[in-house]
């Protein structure tokens, strides 16, 4: 920001998963932190990225302690946590404490002026120790009540909330929180198309709340090729065995997981997304992709959707899977480039890494006036002393005479 103080600070995702993400694995907030270190550092603030060893971050310094990651790829993170010997002792979780502390002990030396975190987890507990120093939290998941439950058992003023969408303050609304700050991604990266074929398109964690179950009779109703894109945990493998497998054919296809960056032929080509997802969707990231690629996206009218869609515009925000099937039939209406010029005037990269930028700085400067008050306080308090010890020591009051003197 223009004729405001370059910054210092030090950020963290996980202590046992190296940064970029490895390359067969799914984690938005990664991604996103990768995107933001870059972002503010090309703005002329200093960062310091925390993570394993193995990271490397173009134009980002990176703290490593030497620590070794615990997972490089998809198989090992997931092996990690199903292991439940290791969960239950806490591994990964004294994994990131290694580094957290690390960026406690020097924000506590004055190498930073803020720290940011996309895990609360990772430092709530650190944070209520050190309240003089500044915390922000990106809050990636929903808010669950057992999270809310730890908000409230660490609270101290020196931690804030960036929510990325409105909605989701829904279950927490009287946390500490500094802005709301929309996801971005590179439109360059997903660029336009104007032209589209005859199919529709999932993409995302084969999971119920996404409504991969739904995607599959939409399409079916509607006689539509349907692609769907992402991978299958083990733990959901049931569902996707119960739900997804029985109706894969020539029109239903199931492509498994495709990397983020290949993933641009199959938005642009797609007539539409599809959305029907069960749940509070915090944000939705395939959604812009989609539709700076030009694609239309139909969701569920729940969660982020309507902060993201603009309905009839950019999509059709519906109320049902039955809903749904009828927006299908009407998605040619919707103009490809409108689509696109939404996403870039409202969830490029630069305007996430401005609303970081602003949110830090208002934090900052906060923390800093709070700070001189408190000072001053102390000062005035101390020249109080000062003053009356003084003056005691000029006044010496005179004892009486002994009788015998």
């Amino acid at each position: 920001m223009r004729g405001e103080k370059p910054l210092k600070i030090a950020m963290m995702v996980r202590g046992y998963l190296p940064s970029p993400r490895p390359a067969d694995t799914i984690y938005a907030p990664i991604d996103l932190s990768v995107a933001i270190a870059q972002g503010l550092t090309d703005a002329g603030h200093k960062v310091d990225y925390y993570a394993p060893t193995g990271t490397d971050i173009s134009r980002v310094s990176v703290v490593t302690r030497n620590l070794r990651p615990l997972a490089t790829n998809n198989q090992e993170l997931q092996d990690l946590f199903s292991n439940g010997e290791q969960m239950n002792h806490y591994i990964p979780a004294l994994w990131d404490t290694y580094l957290a502390e690390e960026m406690f002990r020097r924000a506590q030396q004055g190498d930073y002026d803020i720290l940011h975190f996309h895990h609360p987890e990772v430092a709530l507990r650190l944070a209520n120790f050190h309240k003089n120093i500044p915390v922000v939290y990106t809050l990636h998941d929903p808010i669950f009540s057992w999270y809310k439950d730890l908000f409230e058992l660490y609270d101290s003023p020196n931690q804030h909330y960036i929510s990325i969408s409105n909605n989701q303050r829904r279950d927490a609304p009287d946390l500490n929180y500094a802005n709301t700050v929309y996801n971005g991604i590179d439109t360059d990266l997903f660029s336009f198309h104007s032209e589209h074929e005859d199919y529709l398109l999932y993409a995302g964690r084969i999971v119920p709340e996404k409504g991969v179950k739904e995607a599959v009779q939409i399409a079916e109703a509607t006689n539509h090729r349907l692609l769907i894109i992402g991978p299958v945990y083990p733990k959901n493998q049931g569902y996707f065995d119960q739900y997804i497998k029985p109706y894969l054919n020539d029109k239903i296809l199931y492509l498994g997981y495709i990397e983020r960056d290949k993933m641009l032929p199959y938005y642009q080509n797609a007539k539409a997304l599809l959305m029907p997802i069960q749940w509070e969707e915090p944000f939705g990231l395939t959604a812009i992709e989609a539709m700076s690629c030009g694609t239309p996206t139909l969701a569920i009218n729940r969660g982020s959707m309507p902060e993201i869609i603009k309905d009839g515009k950019t999509g059709f925000l519906v109320g049902s899977v039955g809903e749904m099937i009828e927006a299908v039939h009407k998605v040619n209406k919707i103009d490809r480039r409108a689509c696109r010029d939404h996403v870039k005037m409202n969830f490029g990269l630069r305007r996430m890494v401005t609303g970081y930028e602003e949110t830090f700085q208002h934090i900052v400067g906060n923390a800093s006036s709070v700070s001189r008050i408190q000072r001053k306080v102390v000062g005035n308090v101390k020249r109080s002393v000062e003053r009356t010890t003084t003056t005691a020591r000029k006044y010496t009051p005179r004892l009486p005479k002994s009788p015998n003197s």
